[in-house]
């Protein structure tokens, strides 16, 4: 096959279809030999997907004989290597690893957090396998100058000794050294019996070492041969020589060739093409080739730019789409991939961002699209594995009813048994949660209030189903710490259990399907290697199971378009699409920045002759370099993401600048071109989701009006509280929904220490430490019983320790302002917390109310007081809008409150305990009440005409108010300045 002397390196250009393309070369070489000879051909590819893609090449044209097809990762494949030991699991040496980092962690826990110990242990274990492919020992790291950096480094070059033992041979080898052992016998092999029969590395750029050393065997073999993927032919000899320094060339997409060729001991005008096969775009290449010089050399653009073609011909088949948002992005993207399969065109998305292509996804599947996804499902994401996650958060610690409720919603909950009563009996236990708690429901607790609902009449299959999650609740909130093994297996059972339900036996539908079936593999693999774990306390289980299912992916069976695939950026070179879409072009996403290392800095690993962090810069520079040779290429960003403004990707950076910079190439009028080619696809986004002219007719979907609605007198309400008076003037519209549509705010579903909570608790406070007053109590005395009062009614209702001590240090604080306040008149309470009534004629309301406290003053006289955890309002705020204590005080002269008929207001006061403690006093006259008390009958008297609406948010004091009924009124279509919009309830508007 190949009469020259070794090394032979040859070369495919960026954008033609390798595949093809080495399939076409091979039997151009074998040509005129019998059949057979292709049988005797040896190629490694670089992953199994590139080794199916040649294996259908071959059989598209018929019977014949396939040449042996090996893949890289598995270099023993076919060759028989005596005594080659069998590798360690990654996940066992990453088990391992966790263990001596742990140790250092207690001896050192200022170094990382202790949820970050699988982390380490992967970030360790990565390493380690690129110590082992490039040759480095733990004594060249042990021998490293650190004398000029920090001391973290010296501590972690230190560190760096215990892995020495897995270095020495004693332990079971890792994937990565059994790759380089297996690469050494191979070499010893073929240079004690070197194979006459072809030899042939295709697709490998030779990134890592062991690979390297591989390929570098081939290249000395009598009949071996390397093909290198998107070789650039257009760079000048002057530029490749530039490549020699890691620290300014290791970004570069070419920069593993100048190191190949280094190896070889050839230059780039030794490396032929593989077959006379021109790219699809010649022109655009060498534009793309200048773009990418090496940074040093980047002033030599105005020169070299002269050398271009005409630009505009050039990116003719380019589009440069810069959306606003990635949901603009996604849109276009996924129209574009429509037009395709409706044309037939093959496209294919390549990005390394996950959640574009979940966008393009779902975007796609109005239209019945389902795009061939290489890189599958998250197992994290998919059904079993969300509830092997939610399992393992509750692990060991007290429940919450938000996290309950997740489980019991969970599809795969229940699943044996009488699904349809699970989901009746969760939601009425989700009603009951949010209305009266707990906010850490327990076991006995369930099954009390299962039995009471039994008790009522209810259906008896409630306590059944009660008992079984009762049982689930107790077991996995009482976790304590334990082996790894012991762990995962509580966890299985934990989730079979879930999943089972009332069910005698079986699991359920948990590991059904794909998603089961991989997800019951993880498990199982987990504690296969379990007994490497040691001990972990559930927090620091959790920790290692989330990481651990983070890497697992499923691949589910469907029906995929076979013209629409979508890519990661490392399987570019494997497409073969005549539309190719690179998309997320945004630096931080392509290239993905590198990964902080804990373990060595920059100038440690060039010292010691590990890779850069810039190297996956330069693997993701090529695989661009390769996807944007295609014949039709759309190159996609969001501006903006959830966040903030983003920054282009350094690649099309460069590429708008150099075409920017050429105007004697047309260069600014080319990239206008592709950028109108863009707004184009961005045009028909924006319309896709605009109204068309008959929906925009339709009354339904026009902007909403503010509301003011007028339900018929009858049903408007006939009794108000006092705290309800001040929301009637402030937002109607929220009366009407609670008072007429009788529609309740929902509680939360996970009750939290709240203003609302601390309010109900302060007034509990006080309440209970005025009426346990005892005579002649000294001021150190009271104090002290208000502290105590506190802690014990905290340690009765507020179940969060950290709410309680919060609480009680603020009023701590405010605890001596208050005793200065109580009682300071000579005051004695007369009434805590009792209601109230008065009605209005005559338009028959009443007026209820309940006073936090009123005193009796030496003189006979009245004094009402409210208490705030907050600021008080202020004389202004009470006179427009904030009357609870004026109206209370004009209900007490009117005799609302039984035993204290006959009396006089003197004064009314809002306690504040916020913070900045500070009381607002008013003195109360008959004038004063006798002004609110008019204003309340006119406010009354307006809405009991049949004209007066409810308006929404009539008079909020600030804009930001949050009312509970705004996504019912559909603010936001409309605001404070629109005039509202009366409509009579019932009639069609």
């Amino acid at each position: 096959m190949f009469p020259d002397p070794a090394p032979r390196l040859f070369h495919l250009p960026p954008g033609c279809d390798f595949a093809s393309a080495l399939v076409a070369g091979l039997r151009q070489r074998l040509q005129g030999q019998p059949p057979e000879a292709m049988a005797r051909v040896t190629v490694y590819l670089n992953t199994n997907r590139m080794r199916r893609r040649v294996a259908d090449i071959f059989a598209a044209s018929g019977a014949g004989f396939l040449p042996r097809l090996r893949v890289l990762t598995d270099l023993s494949e076919g060759i028989v290597l005596p005594g080659l030991p069998t590798a360690v699991s990654p996940l066992r040496r990453r088990l391992e690893l966790t263990q001596l980092i742990a140790g250092l962690l207690e001896k050192q826990p200022d170094l990382a957090p202790r949820a970050a110990l699988y982390d380490l242990a992967d970030s360790l274990a990565t390493l380690m396998d690129e110590m082992q492919g490039e040759g480095v020992t733990p004594a060249t790291i042990a021998a490293l100058d650190v004398s000029d950096h920090s001391a973290h480094w010296a501590r972690t070059r230190e560190f760096l000794r215990i892995v020495t033992q897995f270095f020495s041979g004693t332990e079971a080898p890792d994937t990565e050294t059994r790759q380089r052992l297996a690469v050494d016998r191979i070499t010893q092999l073929w240079q004690a019996q070197p194979p006459q029969d072809p030899v042939i590395v295709a697709g490998s750029t030779g990134s890592r070492g062991t690979t390297a050393a591989l390929m570098q065997a081939v290249a000395a073999l009598p009949q071996g041969a390397i093909i290198l993927p998107g070789f650039d032919t257009q760079m000048p000899a002057w530029v490749w020589d530039r490549l020699d320094d890691a620290m300014t060339g290791e970004d570069h997409p070419q920069f593993r060739f100048r190191r190949m060729m280094d190896r070889l001991m050839v230059g780039p005008a030794s490396i032929r093409p593989w077959i006379d096969i021109p790219p699809p775009a010649p022109d655009r290449n060498a534009l793309i080739s200048l773009s990418l010089r090496p940074a040093p050399v980047t002033d030599q653009w105005l020169q070299d730019g002269n050398h271009l073609p005409d630009l505009p011909d050039a990116t003719a088949s380019m589009t440069l789409i810069e959306a606003p948002n990635p949901r603009s992005e996604a849109l276009a993207i996924a129209l574009m991939l429509r037009e395709a399969a409706e044309n037939g065109t093959q496209a294919a998305l390549i990005t390394p961002d996950r959640m574009l292509t979940r966008r393009v996804t779902a975007a796609l599947d109005r239209w019945g699209i389902i795009p061939d996804d290489s890189a599958g499902k998250p197992l994290s994401l998919s059904a079993p594995g969300r509830l092997l996650r939610h399992v393992a958060g509750i692990m060991g610690r007290r429940l919450t009813s938000d996290a309950l409720l997740v489980l019991l919603k969970h599809p795969l909950s229940f699943t044996g048994a009488d699904r349809g009563d699970h989901l009746l009996h969760t939601r009425q236990l989700e009603l009951k949660l949010r209305r009266e708690g707990p906010a850490f429901p327990t076991g006995p607790e369930l099954l009390q209030w299962a039995q009471a609902r039994v008790d009522k009449g209810g259906d008896r299959g409630v306590l059944a189903w009660a008992k079984a999650l009762a049982g689930f609740m107790d077991r996995a909130t009482t976790i304590a710490t334990a082996s790894l093994p012991d762990l995962i297996a509580v966890h299985r059972d934990l989730t079979e259990t879930l999943a089972r339900g009332t069910a005698c036996d079986g699991t359920g539908t948990l590991w059904d399907k794909e998603a089961g079936v991989a997800a019951l593999t993880l498990l199982s693999a987990l504690a296969a290697e379990a007994d490497a774990g040691g001990t972990l306390s559930p927090a620091e289980y959790r920790d290692l199971f989330d990481t651990v299912m983070a890497r697992g992916e499923v691949r589910e069976t469907v029906t995929a378009h076979p013209g629409i695939q979508i890519f990661g950026p490392r399987e570019a070179r494997e497409q073969s699409a005549e539309l190719v879409i690179l998309a997320s072009l945004n630096d931080g996403a392509w290239p993905r920045l590198p990964d902080p290392d804990p373990w060595l800095n920059r100038r440690m690993r060039k010292d010691a002759g590990l890779l850069l962090p810039e190297r996956q810069v330069g693997l993701s520079a090529h695989d661009y370099q390769i996807a944007i040779a295609a014949p039709r290429v759309v190159l996609t960003r969001a501006t903006r993401d959830a966040e903030a403004e983003t920054v282009p990707s350094r690649w099309l950076n460069r590429l708008t600048n150099l075409m920017a910079g050429l105007p004697q190439k047309n260069g600014p009028e080319a990239l206008e071109s592709m950028r109108g080619r863009g707004n184009t696809w961005l045009a028909l986004a924006a319309a896709f989701d605009q109204p068309t002219a008959e929906q925009q007719s339709n009354p339904r979907l026009k902007p909403a009006r503010r509301p003011s609605p007028r339900p018929p007198l009858e049903q408007r309400p006939k009794e108000l509280s006092l705290t309800r008076i001040g929301l009637l003037i402030r937002d109607p519209y929220a009366i009407y929904c609670r008072y007429v549509l009788r529609l309740k705010r929902l509680d939360p579903l996970r009750h939290e220490p709240d203003a609302a909570l601390r309010g109900q608790i302060l007034h509990k406070i006080l309440e209970d430490f005025v009426r346990n007053r005892p005579d002649d109590e000294t001021r150190p005395a009271a104090r002290a019983r208000l502290i105590s009062t506190a802690q014990a009614v905290l340690a009765e209702t507020v179940p969060w320790p950290a709410a309680r001590a919060l609480w009680l240090a603020r009023l701590g604080r405010a605890a001596d302002f208050f005793l200065n306040v109580d009682g300071r008149d000579g005051g004695t309470p007369v009434t805590l917390e009792r209601a109230g009534k008065v009605d209005i004629a005559p338009f028959g309301f009443r007026l209820t109310g309940t006073p936090d406290r009123i005193d009796r003053l030496p003189d006979g006289r009245l004094h009402i007081l409210d208490y705030k955890t907050g600021t008080p309002p202020t004389q202004a705020m009470q006179k427009a809008f904030d009357k609870q204590l004026l109206l209370a005080a004009a209900m007490a002269e009117r005799d609302a409150f039984a035993g204290l008929e006959g009396s006089e207001v003197a004064k009314i006061t809002y306690v504040g305990l916020g913070s900045s403690p500070k009381t607002e006093e008013t003195e109360i006259n008959p004038q004063m009440t006798a002004e609110v008390w008019q204003g309340l009958h006119e406010l009354i008297g307006h809405y009991s005409h049949h004209a007066a609406g409810y308006t929404a948010r009539r008079a909020v004091m600030k804009e930001r108010f949050e009312g509970d009924y705004d996504h019912l009124s559909r603010f936001g279509e409309w605001d404070t300045t629109a005039h509202p919009s009366a409509a009579t309830v019932g009639e069609t508007q």
